[in-house]
């Protein structure tokens, strides 16, 4: 019998065990790459939720819903209306690209000045809240005069039973304004400019602040003029922020028991976008906007949810709605990395008027302090 059979059978069998040798070299290779980049891309790194979040953040909001999908059907009914489910080669794509194919501001952002600063995410949409009426800064103020108010404002008209409440036990809630000569035009006698050193976003904290402490929440409403400290010490309008900083920061070491931080602001979108009517009156809405910078910005971003779910359940359109703000061209942080229950909410826009402003700074204190009250309550 010939012996060539056995040969060829004896050369199969070497080849086939060369081709397992090989793989399982390949798979020990991959194995000791993945922990190396586990265990040496960062000091004792670990899967951190800050790193998931990091690469979570370049997928669309809706995709994670088919992932929630997989566990539990019930997501099914959450799916936005006319959305299909993305295929692995695009979700793959976002990972590694931060590239979103049906969101153009994700590749021209970088490339055209000015688009970065649309670097936000919708968590929340009120009404009418779309990419095309996200809050937007005014520009810089040249030059900022004590004008002194044009319009009138109606007298003073509160709920009989408001009044009759008084601050309990230690200040709770502190009211500040970063960008504290945001005016309004109906409040000026120059057009051209809305910055004003005497009318402007401080009289809406100074009306919040009163309101509260009518509803028996202690509060501080700061007067700290941010504008000429940014100009004592050499700082650009952007680095309002980290003016404003050490103010805060000399608070809370000074009143242990604060525990809300507030800084108002007023948009610069057309009155359209920053009015709603409710029984017949005008009311400047909200806008929350958190800073995903913050490593802990989640706890930011529930408190500031809650509050524009409990605005909406009681005067629907009132609020514009929550967003996230990163990226080059803005912040990304509003100091709020100081406490979780910092947010910067936005008073109304440019064309609004007082009346209007202190209407919503009296439902943003009824609000919160039912929002506040039914905590201490949980928490005692």
């Amino acid at each position: 019998m010939s012996q060539y059979p056995k040969l060829k059978n004896k050369t199969s069998y070497m080849k086939q065990g060369t081709r397992w040798t090989v793989i399982a070299v390949a798979v020990l290779l991959l194995l000791f790459i993945g922990i190396g980049i586990l265990t040496g891309a960062k000091t004792t790194y670990k899967v951190y939720s800050s790193t998931i979040q990091e690469w979570t953040a370049k997928l669309e909001g809706s995709s994670f819903l088919y992932l929630f999908e997989m566990e539990n059907k019930a997501f099914k009914d959450a799916h936005p209306a006319g959305n299909r489910i993305p295929g692995l080669g695009t979700l793959s794509f976002q990972l590694l690209t931060s590239l979103t194919p049906n969101d153009p501001r994700s590749l021209l952002g970088r490339e055209i000045p000015g688009l970065s600063s649309y670097n936000s995410q919708i968590i929340i949409a009120g009404e009418g809240t779309d990419f095309s009426t996200l809050p937007i800064e005014s520009e810089p103020p040249m030059e900022v005069d004590d004008r002194g108010e044009e319009g009138v404002v109606e007298e003073d008209q509160r709920p009989e039973d408001d009044s009759k409440k008084v601050p309990v036990g230690k200040d709770r809630v502190y009211i500040y304004h970063t960008h504290n000569t945001e005016s309004f035009y109906p409040h000026l006698p120059d057009k051209s400019t809305v910055y004003d050193g005497k009318v402007n976003i401080t009289l809406v904290g100074e009306r919040l602040g009163d309101s509260l402490e009518r509803r028996g929440i202690g509060t501080i409403v700061d007067t700290t003029d941010v504008a000429a400290l940014r100009s004592e010490k050499g700082l650009e309008y952007y680095e309002s922020y980290d003016a404003v900083r050490p103010v805060v920061e000399e608070a809370m070491s000074q009143n242990g028991s604060l525990n809300y931080f507030f800084d108002l602001h007023r948009d610069s979108l057309g009155r359209e976008h920053t009015t709603t009517t409710i029984k017949g009156k005008d009311y400047a809405r909200f806008a929350f906007v958190i800073g995903a910078e913050n490593p802990q910005y989640e706890k930011n971003l529930a408190f500031a949810s809650e509050i524009h779910k409990r605005l909406e359940e009681k005067y629907p359109g009132i609020s514009r709605g929550v967003i996230t703000k990163k990226g080059a061209g803005v912040d990304g942080i509003y100091n709020q990395d100081m406490n979780p229950n910092a947010i910067l909410i936005e008073f109304g826009g440019v064309y609004n008027h007082l009346d209007e402003l202190y209407r919503s700074a009296d439902i943003m204190a009824e609000i919160f302090s039912e929002f506040y009250f039914e905590d201490e309550k949980v928490s005692s």
